[in-house]
């Protein structure tokens, strides 16, 4: 008998993947390698001193997933009246990899690998730390006093730490010395809590793969993973679909469990017969509880 969950969850995603890609207003580059690039998008409506957002892509963290399959998303948010600014990073399974190989294979061997240790950090790391000058240059009109960061299950977890550098020991090369300028993350569907991420088998234990397999996860999970990094202080929302079959729900309540005992209010936004991927789809009233959800954080 067909799986409704499975069956549903194909839907959802053909809905999101169905919007045509949507070229940026202007792109710049953070680095020398073609993946350390920023999109960016104007507000539609033409509006100065508009909020900034930084969307964070996912695809759990792997080559094949780019920036370009969420770009119908920041579109949307332009269309919202925000100022966006997409970032590219490295991920696993790229030329130039470890051993050069293309694509490089899970230990299922049907999947690249999840990211790559150190690359993917540094590259979110100096990106956001680019941005402001960045901005300056391509979206000149942008408010970059009112920044909100946002991202998709393996970018909702690169958001969540891309707000929490400064929780970081200082013997960590991503460290910073003071909280980022943030108004507020949220984090749609993240792969947010390692522990919880691993006991489901997420994403084909992506978590593993993204800190250099099993070997290193121990060592180096305080350094990545969000629920190891709080108190931040930054208002934090996550939205969740409750019948998300890629990144279940559980994952999400971990953090949000995490972060009450750090003493750290989160607020998790559950929605109902909502999967994984209407929360990227313009498409879907998921998506306008999104844009609703940064735009209180924003203004």
């Amino acid at each position: 008998m067909p799986d409704p969950s499975a069956e549903r969850d194909a839907v959802e995603a053909e809905s999101a993947f169905s919007h045509p890609a949507v070229a940026p207003d202007a792109t710049a580059a953070y680095g020398e390698h073609p993946d350390q690039v920023v999109d960016f998008y104007a507000p539609r409506d033409g509006r100065d001193r508009a909020p900034l957002v930084v969307v964070l892509h996912g695809g759990a963290w792997r080559a094949p997933y780019d920036r370009q399959h969420i770009s119908p998303f920041a579109d949307f948010l332009a269309r919202r009246g925000f100022a966006v600014a997409s970032v590219e990073y490295r991920r696993g399974g790229e030329p130039g990899g470890p051993g050069g190989a293309l694509p490089q294979q899970s230990d299922a061997g049907t999947e690249p690998v999840a990211g790559r240790w150190p690359d993917t950090f540094d590259d979110v790391a100096a990106a956001m730390d680019l941005l402001p000058a960045l901005v300056r240059e391509a979206l000149p009109g942008a408010d970059t006093r009112r920044i909100v960061v946002t991202g998709h299950s393996a970018g909702g977890h690169l958001a969540l730490w891309a707000a929490a550098r400064h929780v970081l020991t200082p013997d960590s090369p991503w460290h910073l010395p003071v909280a980022p300028a943030l108004r507020g993350v949220v984090a749609l569907a993240p792969i947010a809590d390692f522990g919880a991420a691993c006991e489901l088998g997420v994403c084909a234990d992506a978590a593993v793969q993204l800190l250099g397999g099993k070997e290193h996860f121990d060592e180096r999970r305080p350094y990545a993973d969000p629920a190891a990094l709080l108190p931040t202080g930054i208002a934090t929302v996550l939205v969740q679909g409750r019948t998300d079959i890629v990144v279940p729900q559980a994952v999400a309540e971990a953090y949000t469990e995490a972060a009450a005992k750090a003493g750290e209010p989160v607020w998790l936004t559950l929605l109902e017969d909502v999967g994984h991927f209407p929360l990227i789809d313009p498409a879907a009233d998921a998506c306008a509880v999104v844009a609703e959800e940064i735009e209180q954080l924003a203004y």
